[in-house]
């Protein structure tokens, strides 16, 4: 089954200095029906202003990934982390038993990045911090494994995360598809983070998208087609199905 979730219907924030759509509830946008999708708790998809940026916070007993769309940003943490990172560059943090950081924009142009929280296997991790500065072309016309579970030997994913999920990343082409296998007790979800698609499931389903809208897929693989006007850039994330939803 593939729903498709269309960005105006989002919650939205606009907290003087970040503007964001907020997949699932987050600070003043709160909708009980609308809390996560699986082990995924947070999707946010933000926009930083110049010189400014999230000031440190803390964070405990969360994964979370962080995917930057345009701009620079800059990350901070208690553990001594001091990183920057451009478009296509991935960081994740195991927040675990506790960690304060702070993500920043220095430079003059607007950041765009996607704040990514996940729900972990258990509490009381150690924290750690990495990131992963993946070249832009890896992901043309072709998955790009990520992220997966620190568990998970099979995918080929440089970063290691304590959750059971596996998120990718492509660029298609104008014209061109790409399939995607959701094997069964699975389920993913999509972003469409640029251009226009079409999401075609093999049992039958199907689902337009532009730029910010999002699907919810169940247990079924699906193609997703990318418009003849501009690339689809897009990021996935695929977990263990939730029987609740």
């Amino acid at each position: 089954m593939i729903k498709t979730i269309d960005h105006k219907k989002m919650g939205q924030g606009k907290q003087g200095v970040v503007d964001s759509f907020f997949h699932f509830s987050f600070a003043d946008y709160c909708n009980p029906k609308n809390t996560n999708f699986g082990i995924l708790r947070v999707m946010n998809d933000d926009i930083v202003k110049p010189n400014t940026g999230f000031g440190p916070h803390p964070h405990e007993n969360m994964e979370i990934i962080s995917y930057v769309v345009d701009g620079e940003l800059s990350h901070k943490d208690s553990m001594g982390n001091e990183r920057a990172l451009t478009r296509g560059q991935v960081q994740y943090m195991s927040a675990g038993t506790g960690v304060v950081h702070s993500e920043m924009n220095h430079s003059k142009e607007a950041l765009r990045f996607f704040q990514i929280w996940i729900f972990p296997d258990k509490k009381g991790y150690k924290p750690n911090y990495g990131d992963f500065r993946f070249a832009l072309e890896d992901r043309y016309d072709k998955w790009l494994p990520m992220a997966t579970s620190v568990e998970n030997k099979e995918n080929a994913a440089p970063i290691k995360i304590h959750a059971d999920i596996n998120a990718y990343s492509a660029i298609i082409s104008p014209g061109k598809s790409l399939d995607f296998e959701v094997a069964k007790g699975r389920q993913a979800y999509l972003a469409l983070i640029e251009g226009n698609a079409e999401l075609r499931g093999k049992e039958g389903s199907s689902g337009k998208l532009v730029m910010r809208d999002a699907a919810e897929i169940t247990a079924e693989s699906f193609t997703i087609a990318a418009g003849s006007d501009a690339p689809a850039h897009t990021l996935i994330i695929e977990m263990a199905q939730d029987i609740t939803r």
